[in-house]
């Protein structure tokens, strides 16, 4: 029986044959069901199978999140790929490697231990054997499980693994044919589908010949329920007949947000289900000064720069999609299950998109294309989602509220902490609590209502209750969740999910008890830090960014500090930021510290930690979703500003030499430090505090002016 020790994508993943195979000479396909969203997977993946298996990186073909050949390893998200799926794979590579070594020792009457492996042919003595991988091939059964046992590589031996690989990625994108959006295909029919503008709302009307006469070109009405879609050979034609549909459509009935849905307020009179986590001993005895703060988050919404895209092709009773899906293996079986096929006659091919950092409409427009795909038999479908559907219809992040309390002992230290949040549900993926959530599926007759909605349990690393529970010493710590399942929109996974909000708040939390005691920031969180290794990323941070040796700055500028280890158990990251402050925060710099074990991509690291940061500084200081007349009020970008390519600072990385230690998550490791950063440099530069995001001008101008 397969051992629970090994990582979790193994266990359900058992076969070698499901993740490794050697059909074509010289080159070795390895599978992955995790996906390529921009973080850099495909490279890091391949430089583990080569180190493994000791051949070049280019002689591996990595197969990625297709399902007919790719191991189902779930969604790429919460920064496992390389932490579970790395190990997997590296597992795997070691343990076929191995294999092969005992065939060729058996064949060439040896020991094991004499022979060696280079690009793929058997060594011995450094002279060629005529063995190689693919010569042995047929002589090694890879239809059985694996064992977990094959000795893997000692990272002083690398010779790939955290070296610098160029991107595999890049080269495709940069040439303008690596996205999904750059697949062209022959005779492709186009379609747009009218989205309703709240979740249960009823089409009561919709006048069929202004939306034809707009189209300006002969095009197809498809109406079942509440799902309605245009095709056409015309692109241009189905993407006017949609804009004419939004604004002659009439809606009635459902459940439309209130203006001040995502307010603190709003947020504490939604039905809600409790529950109590008390860890530690009792609170102190003799209880001494008690400290009280409430933060706030907003509604986010992903907003990547391209919207999402999908093609589709139903023949024979086989359906075959293209998606930029982050969970391949479970689209391909909840679009089976929403479409009344067998789960075997539907294949999803991963395509990249232009950004995926959260639950994004990838999903809804592959079940888009495959519903109309499947209405006309033998005909590509491509589906392409424009702008305003992605502010006015995506899944949101959800909005949080956070109190903190701490009662201090006598050296001003936490001896009782308790966090009360409030929080819709970060986890309406595909499948998650047994809903299809699939937007247009939801739109048709007789769909199945929606299941009772939970979060992600804590024991996967928590939905809302992502990092709440603080990585300092505190001898008692009380979190008191209310999840919030029956707001009327549609909440889901956004890069960090609670994460960035829990950090923020309790990152600005410290660093107020910090300024009560008239304790340095960086000084108090290593008093509460008792493990060398947090320490030691405290102190990397402090020594880049000359934290204890900087001087006054001048008027209207400061540096602040923000910490943590995302979900308690990934990589750990350390923000240090100078801002300059008038009417906004202007950012002049940050430095990052990080441990993530070890690294197998150097650069790709970097990039991860640099574009945490710039998306935790435009969380923190420009987005949110607001709502007017029942509907998101967001229509374009400059209803939704992000940060620009002018506002971002020299950023300076220094990750910390670990190779000892598991390889651990670090797409996300960043994002909370950073809010929790600028709002301690902006509470600095003003002498007072903003705790609710985001950080707008006009929050910055009513805070002076009520001085």
């Amino acid at each position: 029986m397969i051992s629970n020790a090994l990582p979790q994508s193994l266990v359900d993943n058992p076969l070698l044959s499901q993740w490794i195979a050697f059909t074509e000479p010289g080159r070795v396909r390895v599978g992955s069901g995790k996906v390529e969203i921009g973080q850099g997977i495909l490279t890091a993946l391949t430089q583990i199978a080569a180190e493994e298996l000791d051949v070049r990186p280019d002689q591996i073909n990595l197969v990625s999140g297709q399902t007919d050949i790719s191991p189902a390893e779930g969604f790429t998200s919460g920064s496992y790929s390389v932490a579970v799926g790395g190990a997997s794979i590296r597992l795997v590579c070691a343990e076929v490697r191995s294999l092969f070594l005992d065939r060729a020792a058996e064949a060439l009457h040896c020991p094991a231990h004499e022979l060696t492996i280079e690009d793929g042919r058997v060594l011995r003595a450094g002279k060629d054997t005529g063995c190689d991988y693919w010569s042995m091939a047929g002589a090694i059964e890879l239809e059985r499980r694996a064992s977990g046992t094959a000795p893997v590589k000692r990272p002083s031996t690398y010779k790939v693994v955290g070296k610098h690989l160029p991107r595999l990625d890049l080269p495709a994108k940069v040439a303008g044919t690596g996205f999904i959006h750059d697949i062209a295909p022959e005779n492709v029919m186009h379609s747009r589908v009218l989205r309703q503008p709240w979740r249960g709302a009823h089409l009561a009307a919709l006048d069929e010949n202004a939306v034809r006469k707009a189209a300006k070109a002969p095009i197809d009405i498809l109406r079942e329920g509440e799902f309605v879609a245009f095709t056409s050979n015309s692109e241009i034609a189905v993407m006017r007949a949609a804009e004419a549909a939004r604004t002659v459509a009439r809606w009635e009935g459902g459940t439309p947000p209130p203006d001040t849905a995502g307010t603190p307020a709003w947020l504490k009179t939604q039905v809600s289900r409790d529950k109590t986590t008390d860890i530690g001993k009792p609170g102190c005895a003799s209880p001494g000064r008690a400290v009280e703060a409430s933060y706030s988050r907003p509604f986010l919404t992903y907003g990547s720069i391209a919207t999402s895209c999908a093609l589709a092709e139903y023949t024979g009773g086989e359906l075959k999609v293209w998606s930029h899906t982050q969970g391949p293996a479970v689209l391909r079986d909840w679009l089976a299950q929403a479409l009344g096929l067998p789960a075997a006659q539907v294949t999803v091919h991963h395509r990249q998109g232009a950004g995926a950092y959260g639950h994004n409409t990838a999903d809804d427009a592959a079940f888009d294309a495959s519903f109309i795909a499947m209405r006309h038999p033998g005909r590509m479908v491509r589906v392409q989602w424009p702008r305003e559907d992605e502010f006015a219809a995506a899944p949101i992040s959800p909005a949080m509220s956070i109190k903190l309390r701490a009662v201090l002992d006598a050296d001003n230290k936490p001896a009782d902490w308790s966090i009360e949040l409030w929080s819709p549900p970060h986890a309406q993926r595909p499948g998650m609590n047994g809903n299809s959530n699939l937007l247009g599926a939801e739109a048709l007759p007789n769909f199945p209502p929606q299941k009772e909605l939970k979060d992600v349990p804590d024991e996967r690393g928590g939905g809302a209750t992502r990092n709440a529970v603080p990585i300092y010493d505190l001898p008692n710590h009380r979190m008191i969740h209310h999840l919030l399942p029956k707001v009327p929109m549609r909440t889901s996974s956004l890069r960090g999910l609670g994460a960035w909000a829990n950090v923020f708040a309790i990152e600005s939390f410290v660093d107020e008890l910090a300024e009560a005691a008239g304790i340095d920031p960086v000084t108090y969180r290593l008093s509460l830090l008792s493990d060398p290794r947090p320490r030691r990323v405290l102190e990397t941070a402090a020594r880049m960014s000359g934290w204890f040796e900087q001087g006054p700055l001048g008027e209207g500028r400061a540096r602040g500090f923000g910490f943590a280890r995302y979900k308690n158990l990934a990589s750990f990251a350390a923000v240090v930021v100078e801002i300059e402050v008038e009417e906004e925060i202007r950012l002049r710099k940050f430095w990052c510290a990080a441990d993530a074990g070890l690294v197998i991509a150097p650069d790709g690291a970097r990039n991860q930690l640099e574009g945490g940061i710039i998306q935790g500084a435009s969380f923190a200081m420009r987005e949110q979703v607001r709502f007017e007349d029942g509907r998101s009020a967001i229509r374009s970008w400059e209803d939704y500003p992000i940060l620009r390519f002018s506002d971002i600072p020299e950023i300076e990385i220094e990750l910390i030499d670990n190779p000892d230690e598991p390889t651990l998550g670090l797409g996300e490791a960043s994002i909370g430090p950073t809010g929790a950063a600028i709002g301690n440099a902006l509470a600095r530069a003003l002498g007072k505090r903003i705790r609710d995001l985001p950080l707008t001008r006009d929050r910055i101008m009513a805070t002076l002016l009520a001085e």
